[in-house]
């Protein structure tokens, strides 16, 4: 039996709660909050929870499940109570400057992103099997010790994860495309259907909404703070993927502009034969 620490205990470290605990490792928890910590107990996903970081300092592995701003100020205030043997990871979404700033404080640290989650959040928010069959990144470094690697690595395949490996740079590269720009540009699209200036087109728009658009707006209408965050600290990489989005929406415009609708089917066409590689 592992000892688990979980730092932070909303959908994502609820719901690794959940399920590490029913494979029979001992599990605890830390919140800031007394009460998300009564409801986790409530919710069988800890056996022990606390507001105090130095409940989970002897575990074997520990989750740092904090939004991506918190991981380095937790890190700071825990690495002086830890023990020798933990292991340290985390779950952020984005990952070169989390491994910098981590690995530089303790050298057991190895990155992660289970690439797994829901609109909802918090401890109530919390589900079994939610990483089952979804992408597990593992981002070590050349510092990064292998049998710390293969501990997280175990545990991800544990619960049914497919596990890659990858540097920190690509992560933050391949996410940029695939999960931070589509944010941004679902968040456009919503921004620019508000600004549309005749009142009753833009009500008929809201009223004739439907499952295109609900698709196409959803992460749009997420979490602000999880997306600033997601530009804040993965910004030259999604700099660099909204600016190849300007540019095909560019020659889509002009298609559009100069009636060449050979060539916008050619590309649509495409488009169609390309979508399942990214499913």
């Amino acid at each position: 039996m592992t000892t688990i620490g979980l730092i932070g205990l909303g959908l994502i470290g609820g719901s690794l709660g959940l399920d590490l605990k029913a494979m029979q490792h001992h599990v605890i928890g830390v919140s800031r909050k007394p009460k998300t910590c009564d409801r986790a107990l409530e919710r069988g996903a800890v056996d022990r929870a606390s507001t105090d970081l130095t409940q989970v300092a002897q575990a074997d592995v520990i989750f740092v499940c904090t939004p991506i701003g918190l991981i380095q100020p937790t890190m700071e205030q825990l690495v002086p109570r830890l023990a020798s043997h933990s292991i340290v990871t985390d779950v952020g979404s984005v990952k070169a400057p989390v491994v910098q700033a981590a690995e530089a404080l303790w050298p057991n640290f190895v990155g992660g992103h289970p690439m797994a989650g829901t609109s909802e959040s918090g401890i109530d928010a919390a589900l079994t099997h939610l990483f089952v069959d979804r992408p597990y990144v593992i981002t070590p470094t050349e510092k990064t010790p292998q049998a710390a690697t293969r501990a997280v690595a175990d545990l991800a395949r544990s619960l049914q994860s497919r596990v890659y490996e990858c540097s920190p740079e690509e992560h933050d590269q391949a996410v940029a495309w695939i999960s931070h720009l589509p944010v941004m540009v679902s968040a456009s699209l919503l921004a620019a259907c508000d600004r549309e200036d005749n009142l009753q087109v833009h009500e008929l728009a809201k009223t004739l909404a439907s499952s295109g658009f609900r698709d196409t707006s959803r992460v749009g209408g997420g979490n602000p703070e999880l997306g600033r965050m997601m530009a804040q600290y993965n910004q030259a990489a999604l700099l660099r993927s909204l600016q190849g989005y300007q540019d095909q929406l560019d020659q889509v415009r002009s298609l559009v502009q100069h009636s060449q609708w050979d060539e916008l089917e050619n590309l649509l066409r495409k488009n169609q034969g390309d979508r399942p590689g990214y499913l």
